[in-house]
């Protein structure tokens, strides 16, 4: 990758964007309310970026989004991603959040452990999630809250947002919808 750019794109939930540089994916994001949205926060982590079409490094990754958000089962786990920026501690949560396979959950106290600390660390594990500048390819959907209770989500959408890419990946939360369901029925 070698130019800064980004790109939105179609999937099964939504339009979605990602940004790039010469490191790798620099921002990704699920749906907003409108196209201006994702482009305006794309552009917070790429300044500079032109919107273009997406070299193939790039374009195996909206792949890869596309059949996450379809089909719940894809692997995006050896993505490139730019972490210019990111807090260390951030990066650690984002690395064990990435290691979660499709379908599966971990809660934020089980991450926390991960990182040497106890239930109090779990609030900041939430608020780095909620920070995430990498949505869906660090999969923050699937940390949840103690219990399999499905904690909170920051996305445009909410907790819905969150239960339906689990529900899309067959991951049994709390609140999810069987597969075949739509909200609203």
């Amino acid at each position: 990758m070698t130019d800064r750019g980004y790109t939105i794109f179609n999937t099964a939930i939504g339009r979605c964007g990602i940004a790039w540089n010469e490191r790798g994916i620099a921002a990704a994001g699920l749906p907003e309310a409108d196209d201006d949205k994702i482009r305006a926060r794309l552009l917070r982590r790429c300044p500079g970026a032109s919107e273009q079409a997406p070299p193939p490094a790039v374009q195996r990754a909206i792949d890869g989004i596309v059949a996450l958000t379809a089909r719940g089962n894809a692997d995006l786990s050896d993505i490139a991603l730019d972490m210019d920026g990111v807090p260390q501690f951030n990066r650690q949560i984002y690395e064990i959040t990435r290691s979660i396979p499709p379908g599966s959950t971990i809660t934020y106290g089980e991450i926390a452990a991960r990182l040497g600390g106890g239930p109090e660390l779990a609030r900041d594990v939430g608020t780095a999630m909620g920070q995430n500048p990498f949505a869906p390819i660090v999969p923050c959907h699937r940390v949840v809250a103690a219990n399999r209770k499905a904690g909170g989500f920051s996305a445009r959408g909410g907790v819905k947002t969150k239960l339906r890419l689990l529900a899309i990946e067959g991951a049994q939360v709390d609140g999810t919808l069987p597969l075949f369901e739509r909200p609203g029925s």
